[in-house]
């Protein structure tokens, strides 16, 4: 018996029904509708961007659908976040000054496409980075021509594939930057995701960095 091939229509439907059940259009302050058409460009985009790609496992997935802190802010998005099975919201951790997450932005490498939407295509929860410090992280990835996730990516990673954050397998994020030298993290903390910063230079052996093919694909 073989498994059924992936089909990236019926995934990109998926995502998006995912985000319609979780209330995206009402955080965003729109319509179902004009949601789903907000963001429906990508639909065809997502097809022929994930031709050839391995099927989807815990650990990595063909793409997911990015939604920007342009158009919902990134608490509104975590606090509905949960683990694979749970139901306990995802949460900030308190280390996190008072309007300190705006100052996180992508980092130049990654040409982050603008706008409220976009695909993140090939991405990997970075397993072979734990116990690795994101500076030693960022050389691995830059070997494989492979770039890593910011923190909307984050979270569209475990808002759409909850398995993605499990025990000893969390990452960073080390796509976003504030200049200085924190890098923001997702974890497991009281049974739900925690957005976190570690530092650059530390490396955890249960926290590994997240990182994408090299290819964002826009609304434009």
């Amino acid at each position: 018996m073989h498994d059924a091939p992936f089909d990236a229509e019926t995934e990109f439907d998926s995502q998006l029904d995912q985000l319609v059940r979780l209330d995206y259009p009402a955080l965003a302050g729109m319509p179902e509708s004009a949601f789903r058409d907000l963001v429906a460009p990508l639909r065809a985009r997502a097809v022929h961007g994930a031709a050839g790609l391995p099927a989807p496992t815990a650990a990595r997935v063909p793409f997911v659908l990015v939604i920007t802190r342009d158009l919902i802010g990134v608490e509104p998005r975590l606090a509905l976040t949960t683990l694979a099975g749970k139901n306990k919201p995802g949460f900030l951790d308190r280390h996190y000054a008072e309007d300190d997450l705006p100052r996180f932005d992508p980092i130049k490498e990654l040409e982050v496409p603008a706008g409220p939407a976009y695909l993140l295509f090939d991405v990997d929860r970075g397993e072979e980075f734990r116990n690795l410090a994101p500076a030693a992280a960022m050389e691995g990835m830059t070997a494989q021509d492979r770039l890593p996730l910011t923190i909307d990516e984050g979270l569209a990673f475990i808002t759409l594939h909850p398995a993605a954050l499990a025990s000893n397998r969390c990452f960073s994020l080390v796509g976003s930057r504030c200049g200085d030298k924190r890098v923001p993290a997702l974890w497991i903390s009281q049974g739900a995701p925690k957005l976190g910063w570690c530092w650059y230079g530390n490396p955890h052996t249960w926290l590994g960095s997240a990182s994408a093919g090299p290819v964002r694909v826009g609304l434009e």
